[in-house]
């Protein structure tokens, strides 16, 4: 049995206090560093090859990207200006044309026929100032939020580029989850999140999703 240990013994010397010991050491390979993300803008994808041209497709951001150049244009210095600068991480939630619509009629209680009647009526009935706050609701400064994020956000209060707002997030459904925004406005249906429109210029440092309702920092019934 000494015979045993004291062979058992060496068999450990030789092998932790020797042979392994005598090789060369290897150092652990390095973490590799997440890719750096790029710096093209939101107002970069939205207006590109055309698009934000009014048309007759209601499930596209025209109607968004116009406002977003309308208040540029009354307003250079508005912090909306951040959807510009693709150095600035931010995540934006943006409402499809049909959703503007659907806001123009319960203000005005009639469905304008067109992209341009549906823009031209909320200009008139909000005021530039008004739909300058409803987009800065619509951007999270300071944060890229992926959709496979925001599913595992349920519960988060996130705070938007409209100075004191935000916005909370609310996931439901196991199966097939859905991504919705409780905004301000009480009385009527909360935005979601449409699964087929995330992750819009994935990859850089502003990304986007399409959402199926306008977020309403306040009651905008007329």
């Amino acid at each position: 049995m000494m015979k045993l240990r004291r062979s058992l013994a060496s068999l450990v010397a030789v092998l932790f206090g020797g042979a392994l010991l005598a090789g060369p050491v290897v150092a652990p390979a390095p973490a590799q560093a997440a890719p750096a993300l790029g710096e093209q803008s939101l107002a970069a994808v939205l207006t590109a090859d055309g698009n934000g041209t009014f048309d007759n497709n209601w499930y596209d951001y025209d109607i968004v990207t116009q406002a977003v150049l309308a208040v540029l244009a009354a307003k250079p210095a508005s912090n909306v200006s951040v959807l510009t600068d693709g150095s600035v991480a931010l995540t934006a939630f943006i409402p499809n044309d049909r959703a503007f619509r659907d806001l123009a009629h319960r203000i005005t209680h009639k469905w304008p026929r067109t992209e341009e009647q549906v823009f031209n009526t909320l200009v008139q009935k909000l005021g530039v100032d008004a739909i300058e706050s409803v987009l800065l609701y619509h951007v999270v400064p300071g944060a890229t939020i992926l959709a496979k994020d925001a599913l595992q956000a349920d519960g988060a209060t996130l705070a938007t580029a409209l100075p004191g707002a935000s916005i909370k997030v609310q996931v439901k459904g196991m199966n097939v989850p859905q991504i919705i925004l409780r905004d301000r406005d009480y009385n009527s249906p909360n935005p979601r999140v449409n699964p087929w429109q995330t992750d819009i210029n994935e990859g850089n440092l502003q990304v986007a999703h399409g959402i199926t309702r306008v977020l309403r920092p306040l009651n905008l019934r007329g």
